[in-house]
This record gives C-alpha cells, structure tokens and sequence, in this order.
C-alpha cells in the first residue's frame, strides 16, 4: 500500500515523535511511505536514515497557497492510496482527490490526537482516532459514526543496553528516582509534581521535555530550592534508558487526549502513577495496572508515589499487569496492523483497487 503520511507539526511535541514513529512502522511493515512535513533538524534526518523520502514544505497560514499547490504535486508524482494527515494544520492544506488530478483516487484519513475543530478537516473521507472520546467527539459535531475508527498509538521505543547513568546526572544512586516526559506545556502539569517532589524527602524528578514553559519551571525550582533534586533534562531520544533508570514513571497531566507516556512505561516495566486526564482515564486501570490520581491533586499524588515506594509487592504487580497490557494491546506490531486493517477496508468500501 501507497500510504503519504503528512504532518506540519511544531519543533518538538508527543504528536510529533508519534508521528515519525508511525512513519518507519509503515516502512518497516513493508509499505511504501513517502513524508510531508515541515523543515525540522530532528524528524527530518531521523526520516531520512529510516529511508523515507521526505518532503518539506512551510504548512503556512491562509495565505499560503504554495503547500496545497506542491502536495498535489507530490501526490500526482507518488499516487498514494491512502494520504494520513496529523493535527489540524496539515488536513486543512491536504488538497481532496478530484478527476483533474490524473492519478487513482486515494483517501484522506486524518489521525487525530486531540479534539480538534471539524472544520480543518473538509477533505477527509474517514478518520482513525487514538481514544474513543475523540471519536465521540467528531461524531457529535456531525461526522458519521462508520467514518471513524479508534486506534490506539503505540510505544515504540529504542532498545536498551544500559540505562541512563544517574551519577552524570547528579542523582545518588540510592534515591527514589521519579521519571516525567513530555513538552513543557502548562497543560502537561510538570508544575504540580515539581510542589509535590518539593515536599518528599530524597525523592529525585528527572524532567524529559522542551517547550515554552522552560522559564516559569526553572523559576519555580529556584523558588522552592529544589535544584539539586529537580532536573530539566531538555529534549530526549533516549526514552527507554531513562524509564529504565527511574524508579517511578509520573504521568501528571492536566489535559492529555491519549498519552503515549504511560504506554511507554508499561513497555518498559515502569511503575506508573498517572492523572485520571482523558487519555489515562480511558485506559489506565487505578490498582491494576498503574495508579490514577485526580488533576492538580497534589495530595493524592503525594500519597500514590509514597505508595509506589514503600509498597515493593504493589509496584511488582502492577508491572506486571501493565505489560500484559502492552503486550496485547499496544505493540507497534498490533496498531500498524489495525491501521493496514482499516485502510484496507475503506478501500475495499469505496471500491478502489491498489494504486498503479
């Protein structure tokens, strides 16, 4: 299958490692994929050692009719069957298939991660979402319930031969290490577990993430006096080493549609203590395979990464539960394979044959 996988993204972000993971899943599984996205030093070259061919293009505002104009290009060149577009920018500069194009008819499939405005999306034909809800979502707002299909992401991460050293990281060996991954976004609520660490005696947080926020929790840190335990560790690559070298996997999340962290951490065999945000409420189970706090409840959050610490039995079955979990339901194997799925049933629904 011709499958186009398009993506403005921003530099750095969950959606946009998912993205590119996604992208070498379909190659590795034996598709052929070509990429759209914007000019970017970190999912551009990672593209490109995978093998993809990688299209660049400046995903610009209203007044940029050159995106739309080139895509057509670069689909009339590849003739894709099936065009996945991510997030709301790319969609709404996804031209839809027509006659003039002189290539086999393809169908725009958004991905959806979030819950997005229906109105970036008038050339798609069907969508897949990560959670239910936002199926539910599209599905109030006027999309027709066989057009969308829940599919959850996947955790693809590196292999590991050793974990990230805690000494080069100024973290005694002996300490209770909390891992926390994400952008550094308001809505991630890094600052809520950087109060809660505060008051936890020789517990120590490592912070995987870039954004926006750098400046106001680099401030808060100060003004707790926590920076010798509290670390910003920039932007990773290395997500399974730091799981690994973590005690605890904390997912505290203000507003998360999915939220492939905690996914992460079942992979790697990582107590979780996560919010009950949408992602996680959806799929996490509190005392099964991880444990849900509410949003922004500082005590709760305290108490469940006590918890996690002082009870070795809980954290061990837990564990275990959870990568049951990830094994049945969310390996890259099952999700690139519920994707093949569904494209080709569309396909077969619309009555299109595989592009020439």
């Amino acid at each position: 299958m011709r499958i186009l996988e398009v993506m403005a993204g921003a530099k750095h972000g969950g959606a946009e490692t998912a993205f590119v993971d996604m992208c070498i899943a379909f190659a590795e599984a034996g598709q052929d994929v070509e990429v759209v996205t914007r000019a970017n030093d970190i999912r551009v070259p990672a593209l490109e050692k995978a093998g993809l061919r990688v299209h660049t293009l400046p995903f610009g505002g209203r007044l940029d009719v050159y995106t739309p104009w080139k895509m057509t290009k670069i689909m009339q060149g590849f003739r894709p069957d099936i065009v996945q577009t991510w997030m709301a920018r790319a969609p709404s500069k996804t031209p839809a298939w027509h006659d003039g194009m002189g290539i086999p008819h393809y169908l725009v499939v958004p991905r959806l991660g979030g819950y997005y405005n229906t109105k970036y999306f008038k050339s798609a034909d069907y969508f897949n979402v990560i959670a239910p809800d936002i199926g539910k979502h599209l599905v109030e707002h006027g999309v027709p319930e066989n057009r969308v299909r829940p599919i959850n992401n996947f955790a693809e991460v590196e292999e590991v031969e050793t974990p990230v050293s805690r000494a080069e990281l100024d973290t005694p060996q002996e300490a209770k290490l909390l891992l926390s991954l994400g952008r550094l976004h308001p809505s991630k609520a890094f600052d809520t577990l950087i109060k809660v660490v505060a008051r936890m005696k020789d517990v120590y947080l490592w912070i995987a993430g870039e954004g926006p926020q750098r400046e106001e929790l680099e401030q808060l840190i100060a003004d707790l006096g926590v920076g010798a335990r509290v670390k910003l560790l920039g932007w990773r690559e290395d997500r399974a080493a730091l799981l690994q070298a973590a005690d605890i996997c904390v997912f505290p999340s203000r507003f998360e549609p999915f939220g492939t962290v905690f996914v992460q951490a079942w992979a790697q065999k990582t107590p979780l203590v996560t919010t009950d945000a949408d992602g996680p409420r959806q799929f996490v189970r509190h005392e099964e395979d991880g444990l849900v706090v509410g949003v922004d409840n500082e005590a709760e959050m305290e108490a469940a990464i006590a918890r996690m610490i002082q009870d070795k039995a809980l954290a061990a079955n837990l564990v275990e539960n959870a990568y049951e979990r990830y094994l049945n339901e969310f390996t890259k194997e099952k999700t690139v394979q519920a994707y093949l799925d569904y494209f080709a049933e569309i396909k077969e629904r619309e009555g299109l044959s595989e592009a020439a």
